[in-house]
C-alpha cells in the first residue's frame, strides 16, 4: 500500500515508518524537518505542516492510508481531519492516547487522582480528539490508544488487544513499546477489524 505518516520522526511515528517500510509498503513520511529521517528504499521524506490544512492535503492525495503521530497539545484536530477529507485517502488512523481508557466502568484513567498532572493537558486534548472523530460519518477512521506507559523497548509481536479498557499485565504494569506499538498499528493497516472505532493494545 502507499501510506503517509504525518509526524514519521517522532517516537511512535519512527517506529510505524520501519515497520511498514519493513512490510514491502511505499511510505510517505511527513515532518516539519524531514531530513531527520534515514534514507531508505520505499521511503519518500517530505516537509509537511500539520497546521496548514490545504498544504497537508495536497501531499496526502494518492495514498491509501493516512496515519497521524503527533501530540494532541500541537495539532487541531478539526485541520487534520480537514485535510485528511480532503485528500480523499481512504483510511485515517490515529496514535492515540491512554488517558481516555476506562480503569472502571464510566471512569477514565486522566480522572484518576494517580494520573501525572504533567500528561494531563495532553491526554485531555487527546480524549476530546477521539470525541471528535466519533462524530464523523463520512471519514473511515482508527483510532489506537497505548497503555499508560508508552516507552521505546522491543519488538516481540506479543501483545494484547482491547477496546476502550485499560490493559494491566499479570505483573501490575500497563505499558507497550513504540516497536511493538507499530506492529499492532501496521496489522490494523492491513487487516481492519477496528474501522471507526478504538482499540487499544498492551502486554
Amino acid at each position: 500500500m502507499k501510506i503517509a505518516v504525518i509526524g514519521a520522526t517522532g517516537n511512535a511515528g519512527s517506529r510505524i515508518t520501519a515497520e511498514l517500510l519493513d512490510r514491502g509498503h511505499a511510505v510517505t513520511g511527513i515532518a516539519r524537518h524531514p531530513e531527520r529521517l534515514e534514507s531508505r528504499a520505499g521511503l519518500i521524506a517530505v516537509k509537511g505542516d500539520a497546521d496548514d490544512p490545504q498544504a497537508l492535503a495536497s501531499l496526502l492525495v494518492g495514498h491509501d492510508v493516512a496515519v497521524s503521530s503527533i501530540h494532541f497539545l500541537a495539532s487541531d484536530p478539526e485541520k487534520l481531519i480537514a485535510a485528511v477529507k480532503a485528500s480523499g485517502v481512504g483510511r485515517y488512523l490515529v496514535v492515540g492516547g491512554a488517558g481516555s481508557l476506562e480503569v472502571a466502568p464510566g471512569v477514565s484513567l486522566v480522572t484518576t487522582p494517580e494520573f501525572p498532572p504533567l500528561y494531563k493537558a495532553e491526554a485531555e486534548k487527546g480524549a476530546a480528539f477521539l470525541a471528535r472523530l466519533k462524530q464523523e460519518t463520512a471519514l473511515n477512521w482508527t483510532f489506537l490508544s497505548p497503555s499508560a506507559l508508552f516507552t521505546a523497548g522491543s519488538r516481540t509481536g506479543k501483545f494484547r488487544l482491547g477496546t476502550d479498557q485499560l490493559l494491566v499485565g499479570a505483573d501490575g504494569k500497563s505499558w507497550i513499546s513504540f516497536e511493538d506499538y507499530a506492529v499492532a498499528l501496521a496489522d490494523e493497516i492491513e487487516r481492519p477489524a477496528h474501522e471507526r472505532r478504538r482499540f487499544t493494545v498492551g502486554y
